[in-house]
């Protein structure tokens, strides 16, 4: 009895081992056809590269690109993903509707991350839905929301509570809470604005799944960190699905009832708003805690956008709100903004082929991409990192978007060509960002507010800016791995009442 059970062991451990080999010679037959980019399969059957690339994206490819050039193709936990980095031959990637697909992948993050699938999705008939919202009259009616919602947080007690002492607090802390919040109130429902406790309690657990993303999008979680991850989710279902009958123009609302005329049921709703609620408040944060971390770390940059601000800021006393043409000029700021993105903003944009698919590049070259696989592009490393197109890519300069005559420089160029795509924070092509406007717009209003409202400095002056959390690339805008510490108090003598003279939505739209 003891031999009989012994030799099943023995065969059971056989058996498990020539199937494991078995799995290892079929992950690792393909190779590359003619006409095929470079592959690079990586030593670890089916997983590849996939722990390098999850670890730090931008080294990775940095060292692929190096290795195989302007494309190639890597396996990633048993996907093959080509990564175009010719930003010239982008367009044959953005304007390919037919044969590569954004949708599909789109809707596996969907139901990994929030764990929603939305019934007929349909991405053209939602961003028609966004777009109303996000574009003209509906953007000038947020904009005016979000003024409003800035301009109550930074005249709060918690802000004013002591006119003379200077509040201690980390840079990413201050910008993320503050534009959480506002975003949070003008997007999520006027019935919220009373109740600050709740508020908090939504940037808190909203903190924690933020944190989580990243390895819940690349199903790396721990098994402690899936029992958060999936409570944090429970809760922020519960606190977002909190509705009063009488806030039907919100836009949350409105959102609601474009899932329902979709078909989604209760449930549905309540899980997409999760999906919303990231997608609308992860960016806005982090690009200003950048921005004006850059500024405070740059004194020459902070001179030169403070000359510009105070050259159209009105007199302290004064009533009369400042006129909506001189926010529009501001060739100095938005330069210094555009900069901000440039070394910041670092998502992916992927597409599924559908069918195979020869690629033409700008230069003649052409390759065959095969059906399932994927195509990936990665504007961080180009055109925004690419030395050949911005002369030391890892330094903050922010006159580099401006012209010696001050207005806005476009003209860059890679191999003797002109770029169309020289630096990408929103993406590109028919899947560009729809609220990007409304973005720009609210990080233009809060840092404008900051600078003029409050005595803004760095507790250690020789402090540098922190290093980036690695493993964010990929997922927006990136955020520090650590804090840069400030201090700021009311300014003693502030031009910062010009904004309460603004009345009118007019006003609001930037």
């Amino acid at each position: 009895m003891l031999y009989s059970t012994h030799r099943n062991m023995i065969w059971t451990i056989v058996l498990l081992f020539c199937g494991l080999l078995v799995l290892y010679l079929i992950a690792s037959t393909r190779s590359r056809l003619k006409n095929e980019p470079p592959l690079d399969k990586g030593l670890i059957p089916w997983l590849g590269h996939a722990l390098e690339f999850g670890k730090d994206a931008a080294k990775f490819l940095t060292r692929m690109k190096k290795k195989h050039g302007d494309i190639f193709t890597v396996r990633v936990a048993g996907f093959y993903v080509t990564v175009l980095m010719d930003p010239n031959s982008y367009d044959a990637v953005l304007q390919d509707t037919v044969s590569l697909d954004f949708s599909r992948y789109a809707q596996v993050l969907m139901q990994r991350i929030f764990s929603v699938r939305l019934p007929g999705h349909d991405p053209a008939t939602q961003r028609a839905w966004m777009d109303k919202h996000f574009e003209r009259e509906g953007l000038t009616h947020l904009n005016t929301m979000m003024y409003s919602n800035i301009y109550t947080l930074l005249s709060s007690p918690e802000i004013l509570q002591n006119l003379q002492d200077w509040k201690k607090e980390g840079l990413f802390s201050f910008c993320y809470r503050l534009l959480f919040r506002a975003g949070y109130l003008t997007l999520f429902g006027k019935e919220h604005s009373n109740n600050s406790g709740e508020v908090t309690t939504v940037y808190k657990e909203f903190r924690k799944f933020d944190n989580l993303l990243a390895k819940i999008a690349r199903s790396t979680l721990k098994s402690g960190e899936k029992k958060t991850a999936r409570e944090v989710r429970e809760q922020l279902w519960d606190l977002l699905s909190m509705q009063t009958a009488e806030e039907s123009d919100s836009w949350q609302q409105s959102y609601r009832r474009f899932l329902q005329e979709e078909g989604a049921d209760e449930e549905t709703q309540r899980r997409a708003m999760l999906l919303q609620l990231w997608t609308t408040q992860c960016n806005a944060g982090p690009a200003a805690f950048w921005f004006l971390g850059f500024l405070l770390t740059n004194p020459d940059a902070m001179s030169a956008v403070m000359r510009e601000i105070t050259s159209f800021s009105l007199p302290a006393g004064t009533q009369q709100r400042l006129p909506l043409d001189k926010l529009q000029g501001t060739p100095v700021f938005d330069s210094a903004l555009s900069e901000t993105l440039r070394l910041t903003a670092a998502a992916t944009i992927s597409r599924e082929v559908l069918q195979d698919k020869t690629l033409y590049m700008a230069d003649g070259r052409e390759y065959r991409l095969r059906r399932g696989d994927r195509v990936c592009i990665f504007p961080f490393l180009s055109p925004q990192m690419d030395p050949e197109i911005h002369q030391d890519p890892e330094k903050f300069k922010y006159d580099r978007f401006l012209n010696a005559d001050g207005t806005e420089k476009t003209d860059f160029y890679r191999h003797g060509r002109m770029l169309k795509y020289y630096t990408m924070p929103w993406g590109a092509g028919k899947n560009v960002c729809v609220g990007r406007h409304f973005a720009v717009s609210t990080i233009k209003q809060f840092v404008f507010m900051v600078l003029t409202c409050l005595d803004l400095e760095l507790c250690d002056p020789n402090m540098p800016m922190p290093p980036v959390n690695a493993s964010r690339y990929g997922f927006g805008m990136l955020q520090p791995d650590g804090d840069l510490d400030i201090r700021y108090r009311l300014k003693t003598q502030s031009p910062a009442c010009w904004w309460s003279g603004a009345s009118t939505e007019s006003d609001y739209a930037l």
